[in-house]
């Protein structure tokens, strides 16, 4: 989808003039990339949140998710993989969100120039195409970490968790996730040197904006592994904890959640070592 049109107001009308006010209204939104990315945003994190509560309220589904992985065949795989799928759109869309509207609100400038420009539907495809392929990963891992019983009921094991937490923790300080977290705090700069109108090179930018996200935040979602796959608590703080750390200005925050994480990965295995 692209944009070639000036949305300034009086040729705006005029221009829809022959549609019905309903259609008219319609057309409006569909115009506007920033209206679109906002109801996009909104969606699929809706659409995430959705389905994690249809499978925590089902007594089959949740049954199939905490027994042991693999017994129930291929679709127990599945249904993991839709879990975590159902995880990325509930916790990192919102984390997205700065991201995209600034993207949106160029393209809107651009479009209200009378110039082209790419939906911010394709940069949202090109970053969510990179979650799914994390999504894919995990649900091979927690099928591996069942199979060597480190993993039970979608939780780790003590000293397993323990170990997430104490490498969470650490790599909030590393240079991998201050440049990844840097390039996910400051979207504007990116899309200014790499900016494009062709779909093909937007939702290529999805993917590079996804990257540096899965940069920034894979070891957080790997927390999950340690809180309780379906831990409705520990996705709500990590989903906000991400969110604040992409708004933030500094890397304060990243460091301060490193320094939480370290001590109650310290915590859970002195914890073991006592028992």
């Amino acid at each position: 989808m692209r944009y070639h049109c000036r949305v300034t107001d009086i040729p705006h009308e005029l221009a829809l003039r022959h549609l019905s006010p309903a259609e008219t209204r319609l057309a409006a939104i569909v115009v506007r990339p920033r209206r679109i990315a906002v109801a996009c945003v909104i969606a699929l994190t809706a659409l995430g949140w959705a389905v994690l509560g249809l499978m925590a309220a089902d007594a089959d589904i949740w049954i199939a998710l905490c027994q042991p992985l693999g017994a129930g065949g291929g679709l127990e795989l599945a249904l993991v993989f839709a879990m975590w799928v159902a995880m990325i759109l509930a916790m990192m869309l919102p984390t997205a969100a700065p991201m995209v509207l600034t993207y949106a609100e160029i393209a809107d400038t651009a479009a209200g120039k009378g110039e082209p420009a790419a939906s911010p539907l394709l940069l949202t495809a090109g970053y969510v195409a990179v979650w799914l392929g994390f999504a894919f990963v995990a649900t091979a891992l927690q099928f591996a970490l069942t199979q060597f019983a480190l993993l039970d009921a979608g939780r780790a094991s003590p000293w397993l968790a323990g170990a997430i937490f104490l490498g969470a923790g650490l790599y909030q300080f590393s240079k991998l996730k201050h440049a990844c977290l840097t390039q996910c705090q400051r979207p504007f700069p990116f899309f200014f040197a790499n900016w494009t109108a062709e779909p093909r090179g937007v939702f290529l930018l999805g993917l590079r904006q996804g990257l540096s996200c899965l940069g920034c935040c894979w070891a957080m979602m790997l927390v999950m592994f340690a809180a309780g796959a379906m831990n409705v608590i520990w996705m709500a703080a990590l989903g906000v904890l991400m969110t604040l750390e992409k708004m933030a200005t500094t890397a304060r925050l990243s460091h301060a959640v490193g320094v939480a994480f370290v001590a109650i990965g310290v915590g859970i295995v002195v914890m073991g070592l006592v028992r």
